[in-house]
């Protein structure tokens, strides 16, 4: 596939959107619709037999939910993944790491965002405050145990693809280990 046009459509500091005339191998032509977002860092903090997640509002979908700590530099800057993760882990729930050890990464909407996510397990965990941004006023956090964790996937309660993905890469690392 070819790409033959491409023009931005709508930026701001967290995306840009972009719509892409293309050429397919038999010569038909089309479009893509393309979200671009830099890259994300998603944090799995644990301790014990606990993880922390944050809870805040998704507005996309209209609800509260819990999730992993994640997120992306300001104004779309690409920031090396482990200090990101870093950063968005003391962001958001003032926690820092003494070790960030990499799981994997995601492809985090393939068939409409270029982001890829990459994936961290947070541990020997130091508390500290919160430094969370603006939009981020109504975040709170909590702890939960593995059984509560996957409860809540069990339910629906966590339903965030990232989350959810960074979870079976936890997992797929266990048995490495």
């Amino acid at each position: 596939m070819e790409t033959i046009r491409s023009r931005t459509v709508y930026a701001n500091p967290w995306m840009t959107v972009r719509e892409d005339g293309i050429r397919r191998p038999d010569g038909t032509e089309g479009i893509f619709g393309v979200i671009d977002k830099p890259t994300a860092a998603v944090v799995i903090p644990h301790r014990d037999d606990q993880f922390l997640l944050v809870e805040q509002l998704r507005y996309p979908v209209g609800a509260r939910r819990w999730e992993f700590p994640m997120g992306t530099a300001p104004d779309r800057a690409q920031v090396d993944p482990v200090a990101l993760a870093a950063r968005e882990l003391r962001e958001e729930t003032g926690l820092s790491a003494g070790r960030i050890e990499p799981l994997g990464d995601l492809d985090v909407a393939p068939g409409m965002s270029s982001q890829r996510a990459h994936v961290f397990l947070a541990t020997e965990l130091t508390e500290g405050r919160p430094a969370r941004e603006h939009t981020e006023q109504d975040m709170r956090t909590r702890w939960f145990t593995t059984a509560e964790f996957e409860a809540m996937v069990r339910r629906s309660t966590i339903v965030d693809a990232q989350s959810l993905a960074a979870y079976l890469l936890l997992l797929l690392h266990g048995r490495q280990s």
